[in-house]
């Protein structure tokens, strides 16, 4: 049982109360959600959308083809009508879109489409308003409707959470004590969400660029603080050289990189898996790096932790790379034991003795030098940390397989295309291969491909960016591939079709 909801109208008009409103109800019922939002860089005005996807079983996408539209705006339905599948609603308010609480209206009559308790749906209203006006808006929307899918109570007990709460939540409990951001689309969130959590020991700085922020993080972290940055696609870019200064002075830093379309500013409330490339070899100079992608909200807590500790471990540069869609979609979890290791740090500090770093090569004694064999072996030194980091992570989770385990079809994905990707494929014969470390890379990948008789590999990019790192590492090419790169998602209906063709 699979249901999609397309919430749509202006900015401003409660879109995301709605979808957020609805989801909190119908987990509460025991379905599994998945929220993706789809926005216009805008205050207010424009179109946005937000599709609300609720499943008996465990979900993380949605689909292209929608059960019900629930019209803020005549615009929507004029936009989404095509969408709409044969015998679906679209719920829309009958004063000509005038009555200020018709987002309440229309979550009411959600509600009693799907037979779930009136109870339940005051309850959750309450706790977001606690108003008279908003409750009888709920209720005028309840009574106007019919029950038409007599939804049951299920035993789930679900957790509503974006990849951003993920991260915060895996920074916080690895003792996290800096995160340092300037707000750029998509990882603001992350900011706003450690900026919720912090206190005396998790201190949050909203630095006045993004060369600033990088800067800032090597002084804190010099001093002996476990410190994160955030950013975009732009402000990577422009901490570049930061890194590098990382790279020889070998400061731990562990830096949040969550993706959208460029290149420049491109649409940048949009998604892509466009800057794999640029956080696996942005610095001038060569040295040692993590770099790592999660799927989902739960993967986004432990490699959190992961990368904090290989950073601090190994004095190395550890990049979590997200996505918009991860960033803000919005996930059921029923597994939300985390047991992560608090970092502590025991490298020398500044004031236990005297320490430095510098931007130049040094001798023994820490003092600048030229000499060409101290150079060679300072470099030697740096990069021969990857044997003993590739050895720490191939005790951790470096890829995972779903689906059909003995097929001899194989999808390969990466990143947010995960939740879409095992969606899609429940009907086919084929194994999903998840991969989450891309640096290092897993020698197993090698062995996974060559059981294979058919791989098709999919992102969310236009160059096939894993791709080309698969080539680089084991030395084979993927020929078929499914790549999107309009700003949106993949839909798992969408995809379904596209596998099929390919595997046929």
């Amino acid at each position: 049982m699979r249901y999609n909801i397309l919430i749509g109208g202006s900015a401003g008009q409660g879109i995301n109360k709605v979808s957020q409103i609805m989801s909190e109800i119908l987990t509460s019922y025991g379905y599994f959600t998945f929220n993706y939002r789809d926005y216009q860089s805008l205050v207010r005005g424009g179109h946005n959308f937000n599709v609300l996807n609720f499943s008996d079983t465990e979900t993380a996408s949605t689909d292209f083809f929608v059960d019900i539209i629930v019209a803020l705006d005549n615009h929507t339905e004029i936009l989404h009508r095509g969408q709409l599948k044969r015998g679906g609603l679209i719920l829309k308010d009958e004063t000509n879109y005038t009555n200020k609480n018709l987002n309440l209206i229309l979550c009411g009559k959600i509600t009693k489409i799907f037979g779930i308790s009136k109870d339940i749906l005051v309850q959750i209203v309450k706790k977001h308003f606690n108003s008279k006006e908003a409750n009888e808006a709920v209720l005028m929307g309840y009574d106007s409707e019919e029950t038409k899918f007599n939804l049951k109570k299920l035993k789930n007990k679900l957790t509503i959470m974006s990849g951003s709460e993920a991260v915060a939540i895996g920074a916080k409990k690895s003792n996290l004590n800096f995160f340092i951001s300037y707000p750029m689309t998509p990882a603001t969130g992350v900011l706003n969400e450690i900026a919720k959590i912090q206190n005396e020991s998790l201190k949050v700085f909203q630095a006045e660029n993004e060369i600033a922020v990088a800067n800032m993080a090597l002084g804190t972290s010099f001093a002996g603080k476990l410190t994160m940055i955030g950013t975009s696609g732009g402000g990577f870019d422009l901490m570049t050289e930061a890194f590098s200064l990382q790279g020889i002075s070998e400061i731990p830093l562990t830096v949040y990189l969550a993706s959208r379309p460029g290149p420049a500013t491109g649409v940048p409330t949009y998604t892509s898996q466009s800057d794999l490339n640029v956080a696996l070899y942005a610095g001038h100079g060569e040295f040692a790096r993590v770099v790592c992608a999660p799927g989902d909200p739960i993967e986004a807590i432990e490699k959190t932790n992961e990368l904090l500790m290989l950073s601090e471990k190994y004095g190395v540069l550890s990049i979590l790379l997200s996505d918009k869609h991860l960033a803000e979609g919005e996930y059921s979890e029923n597994k939300i034991d985390h047991k992560l290791t608090p970092i502590k740090i025991s490298r020398s500090i500044p004031g236990s003795k005297i320490v430095k770093a510098s931007s130049y090569e040094m001798n023994i004694n820490k003092n600048s030098t030229e000499d060409s064999l101290i150079t060679i072996n300072n470099v030697n030194s740096r990069l021969g940390k990857i044997k003993n980091i590739e050895l720490d992570v191939s005790k951790l989770v470096m890829y995972k397989t779903y689906g059909r385990k003995k097929s001899k079809n194989l999808i390969i994905g990466w990143g947010s295309t995960k939740g879409a990707i095992k969606d899609s494929i429940r009907d086919i014969d084929a194994k999903f291969l998840q991969i989450i470390y891309l640096s290092p890379f897993s020698k197993e990948i090698e062995q996974e491909i060559k059981k294979a008789s058919k791989v098709v590999l999919i992102e969310n990019n236009a160059t096939a960016q894993l791709g080309s790192l698969i080539k680089q590492k084991i030395g084979i090419e993927i020929k078929d591939k499914i790549l999107k790169y309009d700003g949106r998602p993949f839909f798992a209906d969408e995809l379904n079709k596209q596998i099929k063709k390919m595997i046929k």
